[in-house]
């Protein structure tokens, strides 16, 4: 675990309105290694979305630097870096974003528009890992929140990726299914892949190689 996987060297990233600018992030530096499990802890509205998706080449910062595996992102062209976050990073969000009209098994086929590369029957042998054989025809509307999460988590654990970034994975989940997802990811982990979370939820750093926590934009304890 000591080859950096993603770097962020004092990031900021300020959103200019009509009312006032409002400072997501304030100088954020961090490291983490390659096969590390980072959880990043902090209320609503303190920058953590903003940060996932800066890690994730989603949200240009207004100043720093971001690297994944020593490549600065946000240098590279729009092209090479949307090739990069479809194939090497997986993300996993609160809301978990389904085609509300395909199933279970089609909204996981449908990262072959990125280049996944992933047969039927791949897509479901992974489902059935993650306890959902029998919800394969499934519409999302048909699925419980765990179901529709762990859906979501097939969708980025099909393209092998190194790194996962999950955004309040459990915000909507019950216990249960909240440490279901958690172990899953738990998995991908112990398998040497990278993992950042950020949540609000203090369970979840038990998962975690580190806890951070993020405070008004600010960093503390990285």
């Amino acid at each position: 675990m000591s080859d950096e996987m993603i770097g962020l060297d004092g990031v900021s990233k300020v959103y200019h309105r009509a009312d006032g600018d409002v400072r997501a992030l304030e100088a954020v530096s961090l490291q983490v290694a390659a096969g590390e499990f980072v959880v990043v802890r902090g209320p609503s509205g303190s920058g953590k979305s903003t940060l996932l998706l800066t890690i994730g080449g989603m949200i240009h910062p207004t100043s720093g630097t971001v690297t994944i595996n020593g490549r600065d992102l946000y240098a590279m062209g729009g092209g090479q870096r949307g090739r990069l976050r479809a194939t090497g990073i997986g993300f996993v969000f609160q809301m978990f974003h389904l085609v509300p009209y395909l199933s279970a098994l089609e909204n996981v086929l449908v990262t072959n528009l990125a280049g996944a590369g992933a047969s039927r029957q791949q897509v479901a042998e992974l489902l059935g890992h993650l306890g959902l054989g029998d919800r394969l025809a499934h519409l999302p509307a048909e699925l419980s929140a765990g179901e529709r999460q762990r859906v979501a988590l097939a969708r980025a654990l099909i393209k092998h990726p190194e790194i996962i970034l999950a955004d309040e994975p459990t915000g909507n989940l019950d216990p249960d299914s909240a440490a279901q997802v958690m172990g899953h990811l738990g998995r991908f982990h112990e398998g040497g892949g990278t993992v950042v979370v950020v949540s609000h939820d203090p369970a979840v750093e038990q998962h975690s190689d580190r806890a951070l926590r993020l405070q008004a934009g600010r960093l503390l304890g990285a």
